[in-house]
């Protein structure tokens, strides 16, 4: 059987399982043995010459906060991946550090963006203050007046939108705000109202999402990535 790894960013082995959303169960839906795994709290990854798609998801972190002691060890093992051969999808924060590990660089974005938002390929969920830029040699696949959205190199695919998104996924992510951040964020974004389009959406982004990860599947067991 294939084996797939997500790489999540939280210790809590119960919140591991909830933060991949949609895209857990397209994997294994696709055939794919799926272990996840995190290096935070110092947990242990397996090689990534050991598995055969690796996912990497969002997180509450900076992609260029160098202070994180898990950042180095996870962009060390995404250059490890790619210099391998073993596809890639990275998510959000997963999409940064990919970037960073292909010789992209991470920053502020001009505005954050959060809630749902109209890319050329469909309406896709954001939650981002930071963004990438192109790697060397990569294609730029999705960009907005914000910011670069989706870029691929090889068989790596980097996101800055979340296609697993799910109201639990949301769940997991405001839980995890301290006071200060969900009050900073509560007065800038009507989350009710993201709440209330993630449920609207719910079957159009479960479809959505089935759609680009079995196309990234397929199109890197034959070598190409396309528009998500």
């Amino acid at each position: 059987m294939a084996r797939a790894l997500i790489l999540v960013h939280d210790p809590d082995p119960a919140r591991q399982r909830r933060i991949p959303g949609t895209v857990l169960p397209v994997l294994e839906d696709l055939g794919f043995e799926v272990r996840l795994a995190t290096f935070t709290a110092g947990g242990a990854v397996p090689d990534p010459a050991d598995v055969d798609r690796i996912v990497v998801m969002g997180s509450a972190e900076a992609a260029y906060d160098d202070t994180l002691p898990w950042l180095a060890p996870e962009l060390a093992f995404l250059r490890a991946a790619t210099a391998h051969g073993t596809p890639t999808l990275g998510i959000c924060f997963g999409g940064q550090a990919l970037s960073r590990s292909l010789g992209g660089t991470v920053g502020r974005a001009p505005r954050p963006e959060r809630g749902f938002t109209d890319l050329d390929t469909g309406r896709w969920m954001e939650f981002h203050y930071d963004a990438f830029t192109l790697p060397p040699g990569a294609t730029e696949l999705l960009r907005n007046d914000v910011a670069l959205q989706a870029f691929a190199l090889g068989p790596h695919l980097g996101l800055q939108f979340h296609p697993e998104i799910t109201l639990d996924v949301f769940a997991c992510w405001t839980s995890g705000w301290s006071p200060a951040v969900a009050a900073a964020v509560a007065a800038e974004v009507d989350l009710d109202a993201v709440r209330a389009e993630i449920v609207d959406r719910a079957e159009t982004s479960a479809k959505a999402c089935r759609a680009l990860v079995a196309d990234w599947v397929q199109r890197t067991s034959t070598g190409s990535v396309s528009t998500p």
